[in-house]
């Protein structure tokens, strides 16, 4: 008796807890609305959350936000250096807020000192290269010197959010695969265990069915490690931006993190390409003179193409992941008009709340999939350069 009843007390200790998903959206809405503000544009609220940015914002709005600020670093050749914080920089919400006519105020530090000016747009001023540093409405960094004139050579070096989370999937693989090592080391021929067990089954999978079919027995322990190490990090990447509540990484959607893998795909395949494959790029054997014409300037556009369509591939895939589990929530709040319709915000809660679960699992697979796809494609492009002629 005991156990039939089990599988319904679960049952509903699931449905309240969706419930209470669903009257939180509800109540939510309801404060948005009695609280008089703008209705939020639900385009840029996506971007927002998604794009890379100068802190970790966790949650709230305007002057109760809550964001963890991030090292801003600037380095312009005729000024040089200038670290400070970027929440001299950020004021989320207070995009409406006229605070031209009350002048500068203090927030002022041993290098620098905080303004804020018109459109609540926060500015730093630094004492050491006497620059005045602002973030623009998409978030880019600007410098202006003591004449008023914007910097044109200002590189921004900063620790943005994407870097940060760079930083922390970084860190977790050199403390992980260290001691799984010396694990193989210590414990040679014994069966595994701990992480080491936990890891092997992947470190397996990509030596026996990636690269090994894709490049060779013989040649495949070349590039393992480069295969391995891209696996683990856009996977633990992945991961990363699939974790609540520590302020939406989205490391693998941001262009400049995936153009930089394609970019050493691409060096990777031009360095190790052969005779052979360089031939049937340029001189393609057995094609008649009049069709080479027109083959060898596609197989050159071919060469570039390649690390172009994994960059786009990667991008493309992890950045709509996280737009459909935030255009879902924001359904909430645009169904009930931001709380007005009660009755309609939580029958669009239900549904919303079980399709982002459903959403949030199929990530899961997403970030697997497109960690093995990427490498997949780079030992086939691997495989392709080092290829032997056939006689």
């Amino acid at each position: 008796m005991v156990n039939n009843t089990l599988p319904n007390n679960g049952n509903m200790r699931f449905s309240l807890r969706v419930l209470a998903l669903v009257l939180g959206f509800g109540l939510t809405s309801t404060a948005m609305a009695s609280s008089g503000g703008d209705k939020p544009n639900p385009g840029e609220f996506i971007i927002h959350h998604i794009a890379d940015a100068h802190d970790i914002h966790l949650w709230g709005d305007g002057p109760t936000a809550v964001h963890i600020p991030l090292p801003v670093i600037s380095y312009a050749p005729e000024y040089g250096f200038d670290v400070f914080s970027s929440a001299s920089l950020l004021h989320h919400g207070e995009d409406h807020v006229d605070m031209s006519d009350h002048g500068t105020e203090g927030a002022h530090a041993d290098h620098g000192h905080h303004t804020e000016g018109g459109h609540g747009a926060g500015e730093y001023h630094s004492h050491k290269t006497d620059l005045t540093y602002h973030l623009d409405g998409d978030g880019v960094l600007h410098a202006k010197n003591a004449a008023g004139s914007t910097v044109e050579k200002m590189y921004d070096l900063s620790i943005s959010k994407s870097v940060l989370g760079m930083f922390i999937v970084i860190l977790i693989m050199m403390l992980i695969f260290p001691r799984v090592g010396s694990a193989y080391k210590k414990r040679k021929g014994q069966a595994p265990k701990g992480l080491q067990n936990a890891l092997e089954p992947l470190i397996l999978f990509i030596r026996d069915e990636v690269a090994v079919p894709s490049i060779g027995e013989k040649k495949a322990d070349r590039y393992l490690p480069f295969l391995l190490t891209t696996f683990f990090f856009i996977f633990l990447c992945n991961l990363l931006g699939l974790v609540p509540f520590i302020g939406a990484f989205n490391v693998t959607g941001t262009v400049g993190v995936t153009l930089t893998l394609a970019t050493f795909v691409f060096i990777i395949t031009t360095v190790s390409g052969n005779r052979h494959y360089w031939g049937h790029i340029f001189w393609p054997p057995g094609v008649p003179l009049p069709i080479k014409l027109i083959l060898v300037p596609v197989e050159v556009v071919g060469i570039l193409l390649k690390p172009t369509v994994l960059m786009i591939r990667l991008t493309a895939n992890i950045g709509a992941g996280h737009i459909i589990i935030l255009a879902l929530t924001f359904l909430v709040f645009i169904i009930s008009d931001y709380g007005t319709h009660m009755a309609a915000g939580i029958g669009t809660g239900i549904f919303s709340v079980l399709f982002m679960i459903f959403m949030y699992f199929i990530e899961l697979l997403v970030a697997f999939l497109q960690a093995y796809v990427f490498t997949l494609l780079a030992a086939l492009y691997f495989g392709d350069a080092t290829q032997e002629a056939h006689h």
